[in-house]
């Protein structure tokens, strides 16, 4: 999930963000200012995670060869979707010029018209918000990792839809408008919540 920023984050911001992302942290690694691999226990974002610890999700039979299931998604996505990560670990960080990433926030943004149209402003630098685990929690606190960044730095959340979620999206608070043909919705943090409360609530993984 991606936060769209009008403008480049303040020292002041950036320090808001850093402590923000402190204090909902098990885990905290900052490989550059702004870039921050983390752990995020469910629990800290209002979520609680009623799973039994010995769940594990079931493993899929060997994709090729001699090369395990494990080996092979992890090669193909860069973690096995198919095993639960307790840690819930997340990449979150700040990209755009001046700040690193340049060549990333560069492709996610070219030829959007319709996004900025919606938006009111071409987006100058983004935060990415990415899960390395896919269960249904790990949506939710996706999302609520999103919102919380958003309360501190601002920004608008675009987030890709499933086929059929539009009309799930489209009447919920915070919503500021759909785009790519139904196919991306944008949002304010009221948005997030409001959908992580919806009962069809699921994100693009």
């Amino acid at each position: 999930m991606v936060i769209e920023l009008a403008e480049p984050l303040s020292p002041a911001a950036l320090r808001e963000f850093r402590a923000l992302m402190v204090g909902l942290s098990s885990h905290f690694d900052e490989k550059r200012p702004g870039f921050f691999d983390v752990n995020v226990p469910a629990e800290r974002l209002g979520v609680e995670d009623r799973r039994e610890e010995d769940w594990r999700k079931p493993f899929p039979l060997p994709l090729l060869g001699s090369t395990s299931a494990d080996e092979e998604l992890t090669a193909l996505v860069g973690f096995n979707p198919q095993r639960e990560d307790w840690r819930r670990p997340f990449l979150v960080y700040l990209m755009g010029p001046g700040v690193g990433d340049e060549s990333i926030f560069e492709a996610e943004h070219a030829d959007e018209p319709e996004v900025e149209a919606v938006l009111g402003f071409r987006p100058t630098h983004a935060v990415n918000v990415s899960a390395g685990c896919n269960g249904e929690i790990d949506h939710v606190a996706t999302a609520l990792l999103t919102a919380a960044v958003m309360d501190v730095i601002g920004g608008v959340a675009k987030a890709e839809l499933l086929d059929g979620q539009v009309s799930v999206v489209a009447g919920l608070p915070g919503v500021l408008g759909i785009a790519d043909d139904d196919w991306m919705v944008l949002g304010t943090a009221e948005f997030l919540r409001a959908w992580v409360g919806h009962p069809a609530f699921r994100l693009v993984k």
